[in-house]
């Protein structure tokens, strides 16, 4: 998978665009192809002036729809029907698919227009988060002093980590100039040392509208002037009411001179000031009421040899057109070449760039957030479909559960049960189930065949013929040996079944692959803002040592096969060597069995929850420890630590656990919890065909 950087704000005109052009700069032609995504956009069909900033300057060959995750319209319809996953599913669908054609992207926040600012920044952080992206942070120092830009900063950083959002650096922006210095040392005592810090002045240049950008947002029409000059920016403005005298000694370098169309002696003396060599240069003149100069007046102008001054005109009234430039702040465009320089100048001499360039290449995130987590099964289940049997036909979340996935085409489907209740019980819920297959394993053709192999492998178990026939009419015994004959890639029940009554038959016929002991499980935790792995809670009451490796080794496959970095805690009720007794003797000897089965995994323990999840913790129990306070996936010692623990994180957090998902076996059997969901359905019948695709129920 690709990296990316977001880059956001938490306040409007923090000139981020600056940042953004700075970042693609640095990147461009040092990191492969370089994508640029926008989550949310205020207008979904003309691009916002970053974009194509951003698009035109470094030639992205992408098409508009496809830079952008929703506009601001659909964002906000959504959120107040309180479809806040949908959105980010949204914008994580179309990131991902920008995603895959390029070795980085950068994306961009919202830009704090509305009046809610601090809803955005947290919106932003979701989305950086679910997006997997290293967020970079822009500070604005524009009209606050050393001690407000210090206070902000850390702010910033403190929001930040409470959203467990991963900081590439933090860059404050329009500083004013003499306070850089002082900004800069202070923030190196206020900031932790491993989070890069730069200090990036104001610069007027960049903050000021140009003539032409005042014209595009006007409207206006252009009446004469020289193209570079349209670039040039607007210092000041100025209404010309009075009589000439006066008004000539009002006018400053880089004045835009507001004046009804009908006042050519303004005109006139307007121009022939910024030919003098005693008075200021203006910017351009703006002529307003929709009122032209007199033909005689604009003859006279045109026969001037070197009339390069800017003059455009517009329909609104002197004072409505005073608001409109007064409220207009400068953008960063493509095609001033003038601002472009300013930025990459103040970018380069006051940004690490060899420092920052190495952060970036080597940050990625290894959070895997639960929206992640079901975008990344569905799509990896899509992308090589198999058959999938769901042996508990009538129950009516199974049967939604069967539309979604055929809808999305993520499975090929049968249902076991009688068929004619089946296809009374989906028409009644108005569930379409088109290519869904439905069998009867009373009725079908199969039956005798399934027995008949189920009689060969049991029979030292002393059953007869006809008791293996009896056991195929059961519909998770049926389904089991549609897995075992390959006429299924694998099953998934259990929400009207007890775990015994799913998983026994696997046991029994499907068996454990080669090399692995013990079957066993796991739950995917899915927390408010990463996936956990916990095993095994569900399935082995005492493991033994070698057992408990196994279960650990398994873990981890199952970790790494659905996209959760494999950092492994061997839970216990001790830290490493503080602790004695049978139990934490088993766990120090599972672990050191583990290890030696498989030295590339990275493996701890016996280790303590708090140690396994908390940074600060980890330090002092257990220093130098590339799992402790980083641990993805935790192995509890028995079913009684593991089955507890996995509710009360489920309960107390409010933690969606998806599971139990059942690991060792030759082919994917998986069981549901009776209370599940019609998503959790879908997820585990996603993650059974992953398995299959991988080839077992391991890696």
């Amino acid at each position: 998978m690709s990296q990316g950087i977001y880059i956001t704000s938490a306040e409007p005109r923090s000139g981020k665009s600056v940042i953004v052009l700075g970042i693609m700069e640095i990147l461009s032609g040092r990191m492969g192809k370089i994508g640029f995504f926008r989550p949310v956009v205020r207008d979904d069909k003309n691009p916002d002036h970053i974009t194509t900033l951003i698009t035109r300057r470094y030639a992205l060959d992408i098409p508009y729809e496809k830079v952008y995750g929703c506009s601001y319209e659909a964002a906000r319809e959504m959120l107040v029907r309180n479809r806040d996953d949908d959105l980010l599913k949204l914008i994580l669908e179309k990131y991902r698919a920008l995603q895959a054609e390029f070795d980085l992207v950068v994306c961009v926040g919202s830009d704090f227009t509305g009046p809610a600012t601090a809803l955005e920044f947290d919106f932003n952080a979701k989305v950086a988060n679910n997006l997997g992206c290293s967020v970079l942070p822009v500070v604005k120092g524009y009209d606050r002093d050393t001690v407000q830009i210090v206070s902000v900063a850390q702010g910033l950083l403190a929001s930040i980590k409470e959203r467990s959002c991963d900081v590439l650096s933090l860059i404050v922006n329009r500083v004013p100039a003499p306070l850089c210095d002082s900004v800069h040392d202070e923030l190196r005592r206020a900031i932790p040392a491993d989070i890069p810090t730069y200090v990036l002045p104001e610069i007027q240049l960049l903050e000021k509208p140009t003539v032409d950008e005042i014209a595009v947002v006007l409207s206006a029409e252009r009446l004469s002037g020289h193209d570079e000059r349209f670039n040039h920016e607007v210092r000041n403005f100025k209404i010309a009411a009075m009589e000439l005298p006066h008004f000539l000694e009002h006018i400053e370098e880089g004045s835009l001179i507001i004046t009804p169309g009908d006042r050519s002696d303004v005109v006139l003396a307007s121009l022939l000031a910024d030919a003098s060599n005693t008075y200021p240069h203006i910017s351009g003149i703006i002529l307003t009421g929709g009122i032209r100069l007199a033909s005689q007046v604009w003859r006279l102008i045109e026969g001037l040899r070197q009339l390069s001054v800017p003059m455009i005109a517009v329909s609104t009234d002197t004072y409505t057109t005073a608001l409109n430039v007064s409220s207009l702040e400068g953008v960063l465009s493509y095609n001033n070449p003038r601002k472009i320089a300013a930025a990459l100048g103040i970018i380069e001499a006051k940004v690490n760039v060899a420092e920052l360039f190495d952060r970036i290449s080597a940050a990625r995130s290894e959070r895997v957030t639960p929206l992640m987590f079901e975008y990344e099964i569905i799509r990896q289940a899509k992308s090589d479909r198999k058959h999938i049997v769901l042996p508990e036909g009538t129950e009516e979340r199974v049967l939604r559960a069967a539309e979604i996935l055929r809808m999305r085409d993520v499975v090929a489907i049968t249902l076991l049960g009688d068929e004619r209740e089946i296809w009374q019980k989906a028409a009644d819920l108005g569930i379409s189930l088109p290519g869904v297959s439905v069998i009867d394993p009373v009725k079908s053709v199969r039956r005798q065949t399934y027995a008949d192999a189920y009689f060969g492998l049991r029979k030292h178990k002393g059953i007869s013929p006809q008791m293996a026939f009896d056991t195929m009419s059961d519909i998770s015994y049926f389904g089991t040996m549609m897995v075992y004959f390959g006429e299924a890639d694998g099953m998934v029940s259990g929400s009207v079944h007890t775990t015994q009554h799913t998983i026994r038959p696997a046991f029994e016929v499907i068996k454990t692959r080669p090399g692995c002991s013990i079957v066993s499980s796991v739950f995917f935790m899915c927390l408010a803002d990463r996936v956990l792995v916990f095993g095994d809670c569900a399935v082995n009451p005492d493991p033994n040592p070698g057992q408990l490796a196994d279960i650990a080794i398994s873990s981890a496959e199952t970790a790494l096969m659905f996209g959760v970095q494999p950092f492994i805690a061997m839970l216990s009720y001790s830290t490493g060597e503080s602790g004695k007794g049978t139990e934490v003797d088993k766990v120090r000897e599972a672990t050191r069995i583990a290890k030696e089965r498989r030295p590339d995994l990275k493996i701890e323990g016996p280790m303590q929850y708090d140690a396994a999840v908390d940074a600060g913790v980890a330090k002092t129990k257990l220093p130098g420890s590339a799992v402790a306070g980083h641990a993805t996936v935790f192995i509890f010692p028995d079913l009684n630590t593991g089955n507890n623990t996995y509710k009360a994180v489920q309960r107390s957090a409010h933690a969606v656990a998806v599971g139990p998902v059942l690991q060792g076996l030759n082919k994917p059997v998986n069981d549901l919890s009776r209370g599940c969901t019609v998503t959790d359905i879908v997820n585990t019948v996603a993650i059974t065909a992953i398995q299959s695709q991988r080839g077992g129920t391991t890696a």
